[in-house]
């Protein structure tokens, strides 16, 4: 294979990559905004920008890695992650914390209100002198 058409497929499969992790981490927030409540589908799909069919994809891949996303099927149905009343602390070694650093950074720590919120706390934990 021509190295440029490597190139060019890796770049496009790393920028829909990239893109995933923005709709699901948009959709990670607008579940959260609910409170509990169930979002319908088709309603993800029109506030998002995709098809209806890509959030059920966005949920499965969330729900397979361990993000408690409910579904509720039938007429009515839709999902839900369910609210959370006391958020247990916890605690990251600098090889974890740099590790989400990097995830961050890749998706654009200012991507989402939540994404920036989570860079400056890391940064924080890392380098509180520095902060401010």
């Amino acid at each position: 294979m021509d190295p440029r058409i490597a190139l060019a497929q890796a770049s496009r499969d790393s920028y829909l990559a990239i893109r995933r992790v923005e709709r699901q981490q948009a959709l990670i927030e607008r579940l959260v905004a609910a409170h509990g409540d169930r979002v319908p589908l088709d309603r993800l799909a029109d506030e998002i920008g995709v098809s209806p069919r890509t959030i059920a994809r966005d949920v499965d891949r969330l729900r397979f890695s361990g993000v408690p996303v409910r579904t509720h099927p039938g007429r009515g149905g839709g999902v839900s992650i369910p609210p959370v009343l006391d958020i247990a602390p916890i605690a990251f070694d600098l090889p974890e914390i740099a590790a989400l650093m990097s995830s961050l950074t890749v998706l654009g720590p200012t991507v989402s209100p939540s994404a920036a919120a989570a860079m400056a706390k890391l940064t924080a934990a890392i380098a509180p002198d520095q902060t401010g």
